[in-house]
């Protein structure tokens, strides 16, 4: 039985089908004209309602469309509405992506002032004449003679340039 059922509704579709290859337009007397052959050569574009393969028609197709989009302005909405959501998260992304910019920036900033602090702290020191020492290489102390003094100063100087503005 569900067989003898699933033929039936298959033959009144193919029966169907040709009401979708139908063209709508209004006439001169304004009435909507259906046929399954197009208009005569008389109608204006603006008038032609529906065309074969377009399902349903629009608000956009009583308006005379721009040479350049005959086919595409229906489905222009259809493709906007798509875009919307696309847009949304392209701008999310970008949004994302400028904050996460904006934080390595603030990151950098603290970083360069932090370094500003030891460099101006550490020339402070050399330059307080207070006998300074470092480690060397082999873990022992070594005290600052003046020629090294001057050498870690040049180096803080330049530190301060770099990163204090």
């Amino acid at each position: 039985m569900k067989l003898k059922n699933l033929a039936w509704l298959i033959a009144i579709g193919i029966s169907c089908a040709p009401a979708f290859g139908q063209w709508q337009w209004l006439d001169a007397s304004g009435r909507k004209v259906y046929s399954d052959r197009p208009p005569p050569a008389e109608v204006p574009e603006k008038n032609i309602l529906r065309r074969p393969g377009q399902v349903r028609p629009t608000s956009e197709a009583t308006e005379p469309p721009a040479p350049a989009s005959a086919g595409t302005k229906p489905a222009g909405g259809a493709a906007a509405a798509a875009e919307d959501p696309l847009e949304k998260k392209k701008k999310e992304a970008e949004a994302a992506e400028a904050a996460k910019k904006k934080a390595e920036e603030e990151k950098q900033r603290q970083l360069k002032a932090d370094n500003c602090k030891r460099a101006k702290a550490a020339k402070a020191a050399l330059t307080s004449g207070m006998r300074m020492a470092r480690i060397n290489d082999k873990g022992e102390r070594e005290i600052l003679d003046d020629a090294a003094r001057a050498a870690e100063l040049k180096r803080i100087d330049e530190a301060i340039l770099a990163n204090c503005e």
